[in-house]
């Protein structure tokens, strides 16, 4: 069966695209001890805000990345508003992270690139 997919974004460093690239760009990379939450964001803007805020000033480079995710799962974690009208993103506990990335419809593709 078939499920309307939901497009969501997640800003990323070199690392971290590096384990997507490597998983075939099917899935993101396990959470680390202090990143209890994987949380992708809900449009295009917000994602290039945090590439270029925080990504690019800490790593020198950000990428966004954009993914399709099946709507009936994303649906379980409730949109979080964190800030303005763009700040929504989905709260993904990070032990739920693997289940998370079988919902994945397609490949998760770089939309932008972002450098010093």
């Amino acid at each position: 069966m078939n499920q309307k997919p939901i497009t969501l974004y997640r800003p990323v460093n070199q690392k971290e695209l590096d384990l997507i690239k490597a998983s075939g760009w099917k899935k993101f990379p396990p959470r680390l001890m202090e990143q209890p939450i994987f949380y992708p964001v809900m449009n295009l803007e917000y994602a290039r805000q945090i590439s270029t805020m925080w990504n690019v000033p800490a790593y020198g480079v950000g990428y966004v990345t954009k993914f399709d995710v099946e709507a009936n799962y994303a649906s379980k974690f409730p949109i979080q508003n964190v800030g303005g009208h763009i700040h929504n993103e989905l709260w993904v506990p990070a032990e739920e992270l693997e289940e998370f990335n079988s919902h994945i419809i397609g490949l998760i593709e770089v939309v932008e690139t972002h450098h010093k």
